[in-house]
């Protein structure tokens, strides 16, 4: 599974702004967020679709979550908040 290029970052482009809006994560480049010194958040594509890797509770691994459609962008949303 490849990192998301420039136009499935365009279809997040929403989701993204809301994860910049948020207290903590620093964008490296466009769609890979840090927190503190660490990677927290990117995203991926293949011909399943949009996929975000999202550092775990425990921060020693990362959850997928599909985020091809608007319900696992909000269940992105919401983990990301519950992780900060």
């Amino acid at each position: 599974m490849k990192h998301a290029g420039a136009a499935a970052l365009d279809r997040l482009e929403p989701l993204l702004a809301a994860v910049r809006a948020l207290p903590g994560p620093v964008e490296k480049t466009r769609g890979v967020f840090y927190l503190k010194s660490r990677a927290f958040l990117h995203f991926h594509e293949d011909p399943a679709g949009l996929f975000a890797d999202l550092r775990d509770a425990q921060g020693k691994d990362f959850d997928r979550i599909d985020v091809t459609a608007e319900p696992g962008r909000e269940q992105l949303l919401g983990l990301v908040k519950s992780r900060l």
